[in-house]
């Protein structure tokens, strides 16, 4: 066989491409859920891959295209056979092998977004292997390898079924037999919402998906000669197109729904887009693509309400709307749109019929076997985490993690952290001189705590200071008052917001300065007439100690460590 330097090329661009999609995979789940568990996500993400490529590798490829059988390939360990007959034009065995393997680990990390924060490691790490070892594969090896559906005519150009829905409809078994998280359904059915910890990073990680995205559809011509030159343009353009038409989709859509639009199924109507035109991106025109887009961007947020609020499985990324249902629904609107042979272009049934009886199949097929993993799991090592463990957080509980953000937590001094385990934001500088005497008995204390915005904190420290004030503690807290929250809405899912307001406590104890100094001095830095400008609290204190030196009462007040 004489191997082609572009087609080579461009298969393992294609590849890479894929390769990195992991990485969006992984912030995107991350983003969408709570800090506690972002270590364990990012684990999950990384071993997924690393257990699937060799799993793949052993047994998965030859089981895919080992041979032109109807429903299986053959065993072929360690890739050792004679794939010629279905290699790309010019490519080699190796540059195909890896170019295929990206694409089981794609369909493996779907599942880890709808069994988050609830999974135990060990699990997953088993379930990740099944479904690169035999899952996969087999469903693969019908589409792409020769099987029964190709026989068929069965169109899945890029994966919307072979790597999505499976993914997806695997991903739906796996959250109903696992369970939603604690505190998800109240008694009523209601459905409460777990906002994600970090839009930032679930934008990020969609941005990287969709650049990913231009290999995992454009590289799929696997060459970059004859016809696959101009294939190759049309497939960025529709990929592109359906992703753009579904983000607008879904943002006007839920402005009208919810009343504002919502960031976060937004960026999963990105993603639908991606899904659903991943079947038929070579054989749509840039129209079609848009309408695909269209269609994705309704069903995605109607998906995910429905499978979230109606049906009650907690999925907190929304996998399963994204990818098991948009990669049904893209796979069946190709038999409607695809030029040659589409309904809506003359070509009957014949088409449509067979991508319908496809999406079936397989999402049969995946749902058994994979109801059958779940549950052997379950009945030996156990598939969730325990109470205690999703409480206080799998990065704690299943890998040692204080914090997947160590770094960037505040660094308090020594002995800055108070008694309820809170960690002061700030503490005052030095103390400024003030000329009073440092034994004065009979001393009478009060603690002044006053509530406040956060953005009020500098002068507010500064005006403290001015009168005086020569230490204070600042606590970030949440709260609310007369003005409670705002009915908002989150995925679909009503919710005060914010029922908790973030401020920032401050925590003052003087004798000295005028209590009503104090008062007087805060009250005239943070009033603006509206509601939310925070609290004043007066309480007595009966002594203070401090405890490096032992001194008490008006003593103690009186240093640079009297906090």
């Amino acid at each position: 066989m004489e191997f082609s330097g572009i087609n080579t090329l461009w298969v393992l661009l294609g590849a890479a491409l894929v390769f990195f999609m992991q990485a969006g995979f992984a912030m995107v789940e991350t983003g969408f859920t709570r800090a506690k568990n972002a270590g364990n996500i990012i684990m999950k993400n990384l071993m997924d891959f690393c257990i699937g490529s060799p799993l793949y590798w052993l047994v998965g490829f030859g089981i895919m295209f080992g041979s032109s059988g109807a429903i299986f390939g053959s065993l072929d360990p360690m890739v050792r056979g004679d794939y010629s007959a279905i290699l790309p034009s010019g490519v080699p065995l190796y540059a195909f092998l890896i170019f295929q393997t990206v694409f089981c680990a794609t369909a493996a990390t779907i599942v880890s977004g709808a069994m988050a924060e609830r999974t135990k490691f060990s699990a997953y790490c088993l379930y990740s292997a099944a479904i690169s070892l035999i899952v996969y594969p087999i469903s693969g090896h019908w589409i792409w390898g020769g099987g029964w559906l190709a026989q068929l005519g069965f169109h899945d150009f890029a994966g919307s079924t072979a790597v999505h829905m499976v993914g997806g409809v695997a991903a739906l078994v796996g959250a109903i037999i696992l369970g939603p998280r604690l505190g998800k359904y109240n008694k009523d059915g209601s459905a409460n919402a777990f906002p994600g910890h970090s839009l930032t990073l679930g934008a990020l990680g969609v941005f990287i998906l969709w650049f990913c995205w231009f290999g995992f559809n454009g590289c799929s011509t696997v060459g970059m000669e004859g016809d696959a030159i101009v294939s190759a343009g049309t497939i960025f353009v529709t990929t592109n197109l359906a992703a753009a038409v579904a983000t607008c989709t879904v943002m006007i859509f839920t402005w009208v729904r919810y009343k504002k639009p919502d960031v976060s199924m937004t960026l999963n109507g990105s993603l639908a887009g991606l899904v659903a035109i991943t079947a038929g991106c070579d054989a749509v025109s840039p129209f079609g693509a848009a309408v695909i887009g269209i269609i994705a961007g309704f069903a995605v947020v109607f998906g995910i309400e429905f499978i979230d609020k109606k049906l009650k499985i907690d999925d907190p990324v929304g996998a399963i709307g994204v990818h098991g249902v948009c990669g049904a629904l893209g796979t069946i609107l190709t038999g409607l749109f695809a030029l040659d042979g589409g309904l809506f272009y003359g070509g009957g049934f014949a088409m449509f019929g067979i991508q319908l009886l496809g999406v079936a199949v397989v999402a049969l097929y995946v749902a058994v076997v994979m109801f059958v993993i779940f549950t052997i799991i379950k009945k030996t090592i156990g598939l969730r985490a325990s109470e205690h463990e999703e409480i206080v957080g799998l990065d704690v509980t299943e890998h040692g993690l204080v914090s997947s953000y160590a770094d960037f937590v505040f660094s308090a001094p020594a002995g800055a952290v108070s008694a309820s385990g809170t960690i002061p934001v700030e503490v005052v500088e030095e103390e400024k001189a003030v000329p009073l005497g440092s034994n004065k008995e009979n001393a009478e204390f009060t603690k002044v705590t006053i509530i406040f915005k956060p953005e009020y904190l500098d002068i507010l420290k500064k005006g403290m200071n001015d009168i005086g004030i020569t230490g204070m503690t600042v606590t970030s807290v949440l709260g609310y008052g007369l003005q409670k929250g705002r009915t908002d809405y989150y995925r679909g899912i009503k919710i005060e917001v914010p029922s908790l307001l973030p401020k920032l406590q401050m925590d003052i104890v003087v004798s000295a300065v005028p209590v009503e100094s104090v008062v007087s001095a805060a009250q005239k830095i943070l009033h603006t007439g509206h509601i939310g400008d925070g609290k004043i609290f007066v309480y007595k204190a009966t002594n203070v100690v401090k405890i490096s030196t032992g001194e008490q009462g008006y003593a103690a007040l009186q240093g640079k460590d009297d906090l």
